[in-house]
This record gives C-alpha cells, sequence and structure tokens, in this order.
C-alpha cells in the first residue's frame, strides 16, 4: 500500500509531480494516521508525524515517490452576510460567542448548517443562504496555526494548557 509520510503546504511542493489526488470534507482534513482512498480509488496510507490540518491545494509526499494533491470537498454550509462590515462583525461576535466554527471572508462568512443559528442569526439582520462550498474554518488561538503563537525550543507548537503551573511563585496552600 502506498504511503504519505509529509504534508507541505500549498505553493510549497512541486505540484506538477502529483500522481493523484485525494478529495476530503474538512472533519477528515485533519489527521495524523488513517487509511484513505484517492480520488482514483486506489487505496494509501496517511502516516505523518504529527497530526496536521490538511488545507486544499497541500500536497502529500508519497514514500515511493510523487504527490498526492489535497482537495477540499464541497459541503453543505450556510453562508451569512450582511449589509456592511460593521454589521458583519457583529454577526461574526455572535457566531463566536456560540463557540461555533467559522470561516470568515471580507464580505461573507461561512459555517456549518444549523437551523436553529440560522434563524437566529436571520433575527440579527443577516442574509443567509444555503450553499455547497469547500469548509476551511479559522483555527483558534490555541491550535498553532496562528502567527505569534507559542512554539517550544524546536519550533513545534504547543497549548497553553502545556505550561506548569505549580512554580509560579505564589502559594495555592493558603487562603487569600
Amino acid at each position: 500500500m502506498r504511503r504519505a509520510t509529509r504534508c507541505e503546504k500549498a505553493g510549497r511542493w512541486p505540484s506538477g509531480e502529483a500522481k493523484g489526488s485525494v478529495t476530503l470534507r474538512f472533519d477528515d482534513r485533519h489527521r495524523r494516521r488513517i487509511k484513505l482512498k484517492a480520488d482514483d480509488g486506489g487505496a494509501f496510507l496517511l502516516d505523518l508525524p504529527d497530526a496536521t490540518v490538511l488545507e486544499d491545494g497541500d500536497g502529500l509526499a508519497l514514500e515511493d515517490g510523487g504527490w498526492l494533491a489535497v482537495r477540499a470537498a464541497p459541503e453543505a454550509l450556510l453562508e451569512v452576510t450582511a449589509q456592511g462590515p460593521e454589521e458583519l462583525a457583529r454577526l461574526a461576535w455572535h457566531i463566536g460567542n456560540r463557540h461555533l466554527q467559522a470561516q470568515i471572508a471580507r464580505d461573507r462568512i461561512l459555517i456549518r448548517e444549523d437551523h436553529v443559528i440560522a434563524d437566529m442569526l436571520v433575527g440579527l439582520g443577516a442574509h443567509v443562504h444555503r450553499v455547497m462550498a469547500p469548509f476551511s474554518p479559522e483555527g483558534g488561538a490555541y491550535d498553532g496555526h496562528m502567527p505569534g503563537y507559542p512554539h517550544d525550543e524546536e519550533g513545534k507548537p504547543h497549548s497553553h494548557h502545556a505550561h506548569d503551573h505549580h512554580h509560579h511563585g505564589h502559594d495555592h496552600d493558603n487562603d487569600h
């Protein structure tokens, strides 16, 4: 079975050497190790050193040479638009306040289909339409994909939860 052992971001791999592609929904594009089927039906093992978010246009290096192109599959989404940028920003706040995954663009927000959220957004003045589109929501502040995100000595991202909170200059045993 073919093995894909490395992922390179879009524009950083020789796309002309692609031996095929794999099309995946968003939920299937955050992986480390899993058996997958390429678009031509051939099976391969995704075997990366770390869990990675695979984005549309990324390349997967095959162990025997060549590449597979990653494609984001269209999904059933809601497109949220507003009268202007201030209104769209306010809608983005309400979406974020509900901890929903969202893909944010200059003139629209894409979220997963949810009739309750759609009704809430319409009530807030949004224009909401069903669309089929690839979904690539924003990463969170602690997912390691944000510029300025803390990294360890080897350049790998780490979470704020990984810090040792027991040695920080005050005593938890005494009442304050």
